[in-house]
């Protein structure tokens, strides 16, 4: 416990510091090879989007003992295209079998509802069917990708007035990763996207944002009136900026993705809730590369538009200059040592003449004591 307040503490002074920005481009090749597997997983493998966006049929079969294979062959037998999607859901009415299809018609549903009755042995009228058309599912896409755009553009006004453009440039660079990041996740693990995740796409941007704000105003504490001195770059001020919230970065990731990754797997795995699933990973991924971003993405970003403008380019300049200027200052006191050895002994032996000459007479004879007056 010792080590670690000493650790957050030398941190936040500056005496323990991790060169986030300094290794900006090691950063940003691990974020690109992320990228490139989550557009190839895209363009490979695509989305599976719920029936939500793509429309079709939702029939719930009420059940503890029906099977999902045995569900999935009853209603592939009456399913004219497309193989049906069988998850099973526990819940507090009990356990239920959800199968997905394409659009049916109506002579269709009503096939599909007597095959699965038949097949898992219950009565007809138990059997719910849910029918919905792509139109709503292009309606939820339009609002969201709506909001979408509203959020960016009140970011980019929000940080700009309050901070400064660059650090909104630096803002959107870390939104668009965690987006594109998460949806390639979302491909690559075959996760149904549905309203939920839209959701949890939407909540993940404005955590990244949050952790980047957070990095960000700690920048522009440190950061202001950095012209008038030579003792540090703009970017070693950033960089002493995100060391000093890297441990409330964490801690704050942690606290989030402990109960994110419990919704996750109880959702996934115990009660085979597909709206929690969907919520849970959006939020668990999200959280997790947006801690990444805000850290290593959002401050790199921004140091490189700052070192660009003339003032810092010359504020660089002139902390180089000074700290090259103390090096030979060092290096010419080290090698003017023997000399200057030599010349303190000639000034301790005049030093002794000096003294010596005071305590002896003209002829080199101990001086008398005056004698008193009487």
């Amino acid at each position: 416990m010792n080590r670690f307040h000493s650790l957050t503490s030398g941190l936040y002074r500056g005496e323990v510091s991790f060169d986030f920005v300094g290794r900006a481009k090691q950063w940003y090749i691990l974020s690109a090879v992320m990228l490139l597997i989550a557009l190839g997983s895209l363009a490979v493998n695509g989305l599976k989007f719920g029936v939500e966006f793509s429309g079709g049929a939702v029939f719930s079969v009420p059940s503890e003992s029906c099977e999902i294979t045995t569900a999935r062959e009853a209603a592939a037998a009456e399913v004219p295209e497309g193989d049906p999607i069988v998850t099973e859901l526990n819940g507090s009415s009990g356990r239920q079998v959800k199968v997905q299809t394409v659009d049916l018609t109506p002579a269709e549903t009503g096939a599909v509802n007597q095959a699965l009755a038949d097949a898992c042995n219950v009565p007809l009228e138990d059997v719910s069917t849910q029918v919905i058309g792509p139109s709503w599912g292009e309606q939820i896409t339009q609002k969201a990708l709506t909001g979408l755009v509203v959020f960016l553009v009140l970011i980019v006004i929000y940080l700009s007035i309050m901070f400064e453009w660059r650090m909104a440039i630096g803002a959107l660079v870390a939104l668009f990763h965690d987006v594109f990041i998460t949806v390639g996740i979302y491909s690559l693990s075959g996760f149904e996207v549905t309203p939920a995740t839209v959701i949890g796409v939407l909540t993940i941007l404005g955590y990244s944002l949050y952790d980047t704000v957070v990095v960000f105003d700690k920048v522009k504490e440190n950061t202001r009136g950095i012209q008038t001195s030579s003792r540090m770059t703009y970017s070693e001020a950033a960089n002493l900026a995100v060391n000093q919230t890297l441990v409330r970065s964490i801690n704050t990731s942690v606290v989030g993705l402990l109960p994110v990754a419990s919704l996750l797997f109880v959702g996934a795995y115990v009660l085979g809730a597909g709206t929690l699933k969907d919520l849970a990973l959006a939020l668990f991924v999200g959280i997790a590369v947006g801690t990444y971003s805000s850290i290593f993405i959002a401050t790199p970003v921004l140091a490189q538009l700052k070192e660009r403008e003339p003032a810092m380019a010359a504020l660089a300049k002139r902390v180089n200059a000074r700290r090259s200027g103390g090096r030979d200052v060092a290096k010419g006191a080290g090698d003017g040592d023997g000399s200057g050895d030599g010349s303190a002994d000639s000034v301790m032996t005049g030093a002794g003449s000096a003294a010596g000459s005071a305590t002896r007479g003209p002829r080199n004879q101990p001086k008398r004591k005056a004698k008193k007056k009487r």
